[in-house]
């Protein structure tokens, strides 16, 4: 059960107020007075309803004629909400209740509604009319209840915890025993005077009964040979297990030396491959420096294609004059052919509007043809020059090519030579790492030795695991064996069992009144003997086993409490028992705080052990303490962290108005009460 939200209206000194609760541990904060407690008591009416011998005026508000709490709750993921509502009249009464599931809301008499609340909750029916007995003591009990109950008569105590166990079933039930058997000696008088015994039937049925319980016996030997036969087979199977855990360890050696092998190899490798460099370079090296060089030849190529380069130039100058001078008697040829074209076909001068004879055209033809013959002279000169040039030029190009290839062959002989040193300092870089490396494989060869070593050692196992696996085929089949025995044996023990029952059914038939005064002499017996003795052994265990559970937790939660000095436990009337260095102190002369620690643990433990013992309870996922440190130390407040952090459950509320506690839960709601108003003053939900 999970509490999601309650609303409580003109209860107590609430006049209207609704509170959400998260997950997780929830602490209640505010003086006192403040309507810490009144919220608890809300959401315990809300479940249950008023409570024998507790009247409404202890909820309603003064002065109010109505008032009521709805509460909402998850239960096994169902959405539950209660509402409970009280009426003024002559008298305070519940009014009108309601219970909603999942939205299915119904509105039940306040009896009908309680009995549904236990149902969800999976109460037991006897805890039906106990007053709420078993929330109290599971969820909720007051700080000062606790206290009353550790002061109160050890019978008075013990009678109380066998009503909230459950376990006072067992004296109303030895009770009953005797009125029972008390009847059945009267029904045997009157039988005995009526009927003769069947002492041979009784006789024979005894020595069958016997020769049963005979045939058990041997059985049960039989099934202790099987247990032990059983445990031989595990016995072997966990020791396979540990030799198979050897023949892994081997089989991961063996993947180790592999790995080692390939490492050792791939270094061998590297090593190898460092060692031809190592011989490549130190022959460059030497065929390095075998090589003469001087940085004059480098000089003297570089004047010469300075030279050429110039000389480049020149020439270079030389040929565009010459194709100027071509270009230009070449386009003078072409103007003196354009001027004869145009003067064959002029008979007036344009300028002077004269007749152009014949004979002045004639002689300016001439003229121009004598023009156009030196021209073309000249053009083959400068052409011939031209050619010349070029060639001159293709020389060049040709000398100052050879001459840069010079340079970069003496460049890069110079480059070589200055390798030299960079050679040299790779060459003692490569054999410092095959001296690493010889090193890492004598290192990994060392390493494989010593594998190697470990496999050997556990090469037996194999030998052992295959013995071990015969033992244990052979355990199998003697535990196969002994079970089949058993089974053989509890086949007989049917047919012998059947045989004595068609004997007794024989006897009842021919022998009705005298089996029924057997019946009732070995009912009367067994209640008297058997039954009611073991009834009363059984509620003895129960409180033998409740007390010893109980005084463990009680000492653990009350070791946490206080100092390390004190020692706690339970007598067997549950009464707290405290020594402090061997020394047994009562409890009314423990401070308060050790008091309150004393009922702290107690409310802990019994709230465990519960729910232990009624583990289908739906409530065992909440605890609600109220006012758990009253009185305690500033040192003992700083244990109650690890108190509240080793509670495993799901929903914590703490009433208290000790402000350090905020620090140890998850959320904390405030409340403040004005003018005689409680009313929540702030809200702090971390998760």
């Amino acid at each position: 059960m999970i509490i999601k939200e309650i609303t409580l209206s003109n209860i107590r000194s609430y006049k209207k107020q609704t509170l959400i609760f998260p997950e997780g541990s929830t602490l209640l904060s505010g003086d006192i007075g403040s309507g810490k407690t009144s919220v608890l008591l809300g959401i315990e009416f809300a479940l249950f309803g008023l409570q024998p011998g507790q009247r409404g005026a202890s909820l309603l508000r003064n002065g109010e004629k109505d008032g009521g709490v709805i509460l909402k709750l998850n239960v096994d993921n169902k959405d539950i909400i209660l509402e409970r509502t009280l009426k003024k009249g002559k008298t305070i009464t519940q009014d009108y209740c309601t219970i909603t599931i999942d939205n299915e809301k119904q509105e039940l008499s306040v009896t009908e509604i309680k009995d549904r609340v236990l149902s969800i909750l999976n109460y037991p029916r006897e805890f039906a009319k106990k007053q709420n007995i078993l929330y109290k003591f599971t969820v909720y009990t007051p700080q000062e209840e606790m206290k009353q109950i550790i002061l109160e008569d050890p019978e008075i105590r013990l009678n109380a915890l066998r009503h909230v166990f459950g376990i006072d079933k067992y004296k109303k039930i030895i009770e009953n025993g005797a009125i029972l058997t008390s009847k059945l000696r009267e029904e045997r008088r009157i039988l005995e005077g009526k009927i003769d015994s069947l002492d041979s039937d009784k006789e024979n049925l005894i020595s069958k009964e016997m020769e049963l319980e005979l045939k058990q016996f041997h059985l049960a030997l039989i099934e202790k040979e099987l247990s032990s036969k059983t445990y031989a087979k595990k016995s072997i199977q966990e020791e396979i297990e540990k030799i198979l855990e050897k023949i892994d360890e081997r089989k991961k050696l063996k993947q180790e030396v592999e790995k080692t092998k390939i490492m050792l190899s791939n270094k061998q490798e590297i090593f190898t491959s460092n060692s031809k460099i190592l011989e490549q370079i130190e022959a460059q090296i030497k065929e390095l420096s075998l090589i003469e060089f001087k940085e004059e030849k480098i000089k003297e190529a570089e004047l010469e294609i300075s030279v050429k380069k110039k000389e480049r130039i020149v020439l270079n100058d030389e040929l565009l004059k010459t194709a100027s001078q071509i270009n230009s008697l070449k386009i003078k040829n072409q103007d003196n052919e354009a001027i004869k074209k145009k003067l064959i076909s002029i008979d007036i001068c344009p300028t002077c509007l004269q007749d152009v004879g014949s004979v002045y055209k004639s002689n300016i033809v001439n003229k121009l043809d004598s023009e156009i013959s030196d021209n073309l002279k000249n053009i083959a000169r400068l052409e011939l020059e031209k050619e010349r040039i070029i060639k001159t030029l293709s020389q060049i190009e040709t000398q100052i090519s050879l001459g840069e290839k010079r340079i970069s062959e003496l460049n890069l002989l110079k480059i070589k030579l200055q390798e030299i040193e960079e050679k040299t300092k790779r060459l003692r870089e490569i054999k410092k790492i095959n001296e690493s490396l010889l090193q890492d494989m004598q290192l990994l060869q060392r390493h494989m030795e010593s594998l190697s070593k470990s496999i050997f050692e556990l090469n037996k196992f194999e030998k052992i695991f295959e013995i071990k696996q015969k033992e244990l085929e052979e355990s199998a089949r003697e535990e196969k064996f002994t079970e089949i025995k058993i089974a053989e044996g509890k086949k007989e023990i049917e047919v012998f069992s059947r045989h004595i029952f068609e004997l007794k059914e024989r006897i009842r038939k021919t022998e009705e009144i005298r089996e029924k005064l057997n019946y009732i002499i070995a009912l009367e017996t067994w209640i008297s003997k058997n039954f009611i003795p073991l009834i009363s052994v059984i509620e003895k265990n129960v409180m033998i086993k409740l007390k010893h559970e109980f005084s463990r937790l009680f000492a653990k939660w009350f070791s946490m409490l206080v100092s390390e000095n004190f020692e706690a436990r339970l007598d067997d009337s549950f009464t707290p028992i405290v020594e402090y260095q061997d020394y047994e102190i009562d409890y009314t002369y423990l401070s308060g705080g050790e008091r309150t620690a004393v009922a702290l643990a107690y409310r802990l433990s019994l709230n465990q052990v519960l729910n232990s013992l009624l583990s289908k309870i739906k409530t065992k996922d909440l605890v609600i303490l109220d006012e758990p440190t009253d009185g305690f130390s500033e040192q003992q407040l700083d244990k109650i962290r690890e108190v509240l952090d080793q509670l495993n459950t799901k929903q914590l509320i703490i009433v208290s108005h000790e402000q350090k506690i905020e620090s140890f839960v998850d959320n904390v709601i405030k409340f403040k009460k004005e003018y005689g108003i409680s009313k929540v003053i702030s809200e702090n939900f971390i998760k």
